[in-house]
């Protein structure tokens, strides 16, 4: 099964769109007041939307506690893994199992089944993604890299769960964009309070420093996620979550290109795995 070429290129916005909002909370300061704001910015939006829209329908209301439930947990150890590794680092162990993972994950509860030809081309680009996070033997190894790679894989569980949960839920929805908007209020309001309660006393000062790149971030964010559950409503999961995780490929460029970390030649060997890994996705059956 092919993705469509409309959903292929949104998909692959989306993943542009995710990796610059990664890259602007790994830019430095305070990464839970950052990630706080980015959330924080598709809220308001996201309630006049429901308000005026019709109910979304009964059957995708666990799917949805499930995910904002999980997004609470990843928000945390995203937060621990940027604190301790480097973007190119962290990125590429917490995206690159998500589409082994979720192709598992599919196939055991949305039915969804690859051929051999496919589940190989989902192993493909998982290995190359997470090759990109190789640290060539000799080289410098940061103290603090066994927490980096922990939090890191931590990070990718969660994904691979709210993943396998917005694609169904959104199915189940009755309206994508109601189900996205939802997901929006119930994992950004909890994180809000959480972060106003941890800087009480300093909001002002902790906040003022991190408004301009964090609407930025915000927006980029809710465009970003809201076609990745789209696509999965209309498209299968791990098509599509393979597709999206190449966005570590971009992450991988940013670090080195703005956030100037390292970048070798291995990893340009990577992306061509990954590459290749996702062509044969979509030879379809």
């Amino acid at each position: 099964m092919t993705l469509d070429p409309g959903v292929l290129l949104l998909v692959l916005l989306a993943a542009v769109l995710h990796a610059g909002w990664n890259a602007l909370i790994k830019a430095g300061g305070d990464h839970l007041v950052m990630t706080t704001v980015i959330m924080f910015v598709p809220i308001l939006p996201s309630v006049a939307i429901v308000a005026v829209q019709p109910a979304m329908a009964a059957a995708a209301w666990p799917y949805l506690i499930l995910s904002a439930g999980v997004h609470w947990i990843y928000f945390g150890v995203l937060i621990g893994a940027y604190r301790y590794g480097d973007l190119s680092q962290v990125y590429p162990i917490a995206r690159g199992t998500a589409p082994a993972l979720v192709a598992f994950g599919a196939w055991i509860f949305a039915g969804e089944a690859l051929t051999a030809i496919e589940t190989l081309g989902a192993l493909i680009v998982s290995a190359g993604i997470v090759s990109l996070a190789w640290r060539r033997r000799g080289g410098t190894v940061p103290a603090h890299q066994p927490k980096a790679i922990g939090f890191a894989l931590l990070t990718a569980l969660t994904i691979a769960i709210y993943l396998l949960a917005d694609g169904m839920g959104g199915r189940r929805s009755g309206d994508t964009l109601v189900y996205v908007c939802w997901l929006f209020v119930l994992q950004g309001v909890p994180l809000v309070a959480f972060t106003l309660w941890r800087r009480r006393g300093r909001i002002g000062d902790s906040f003022r420093p991190y408004l301009k790149r964090g609407v930025l971030g915000g927006a980029i964010a809710g465009v970003s996620y809201g076609i990745a559950i789209w696509a999965m409503s209309v498209a299968p999961l791990a098509h599509v979550v393979a597709v999206r995780e190449t966005s570590v490929l971009f992450g991988a460029v940013l670090g080195a290109l703005v956030l100037k970390e390292s970048f070798g030649r291995h990893r340009i060997l990577a992306s061509a795995v990954v590459a290749a890994g996702a062509v044969l996705m979509n030879l379809g059956r």
